[in-house]
């Protein structure tokens, strides 16, 4: 037996669609986010560091969503993992390039603006400097570079490697999700890209089955 701990509004989400898409049984527990908008503490119980997704397959305990999406396709879909030529290099670099480089960015910047929202009014001038610089100086252009590329690579792509659905579309989902959510505008290949899976009837199916809202959807 499959059991997903799926955590609101995470990259629990991928997890959930990946098992809708390969018609695997499971079950689901959602875990729901506490007042600070953190994991809650039930989730230590399956895992040590508290985090989401947790993948629990035949006993075993799998976390990190990079080895869950491995591990299902290596166990339930091998043609969802290209394994020779060009194919193979690519479906590998997008697969680490989602968590490596575009997600590492979205994340700072999302601290950054909830940081902002959190500062009083009044202190927002001098508290929120160092934040500005930083956007400035390094992180607004090195997301834009990201989004531009992916952008690029996308253009009259259906999926990100070959012509079918890969681990690496279910990795890239998530952040492309939050990109087109956060950073609208000037991307119409991420847009296009981000409906397309919406529509799948997997998604559609991933999102009744979780039962609770998904912010990116």
């Amino acid at each position: 037996m499959i059991t997903l701990h799926y955590l609101t509004d995470s990259r629990a989400h991928r997890i959930l669609w990946m098992l809708e898409e390969l018609g695997l049984e499971y079950e689901i527990e959602v875990h729901r986010r506490n007042a600070q908008n953190l994991a809650p503490d039930s989730l230590r119980a399956v895992h040590p560091l508290g985090k989401s997704p947790v993948l629990v397959d035949d006993g075993v305990t799998l976390a990190e969503s990079g080895a869950i999406v491995e591990h299902l396709a290596e166990t339930y879909a091998p043609a969802m993992r290209p394994t020779e030529g060009e194919a193979a290099r690519e479906h590998r670099y997008w697969l680490h390039f989602a968590e490596g480089s575009l997600q590492p960015a979205l994340v700072m910047k999302h601290v950054f603006n909830l940081a902002r929202a959190r500062v009083p009014r009044l202190l927002r001038p001098v508290l929120t400097l160092v934040p500005r610089m930083i956007e400035r100086a390094y992180l607004d252009a090195t997301l834009d570079g990201l989004i531009r590329f992916v952008d690029d690579h996308l253009d009259g792509r259906e999926f990100f490697v070959g012509d079918a659905l890969s681990c690496a579309d279910v990795m890239m989902i998530f952040p492309l999700e939050a990109s087109a959510s956060r950073h609208s505008g000037g991307a119409s290949n991420i847009e296009r890209y981000v409906r397309g899976v919406h529509a799948r009837p997997a998604y559609q199916a991933s999102l009744k089955r979780a039962g609770v809202p998904y912010a990116y959807a």
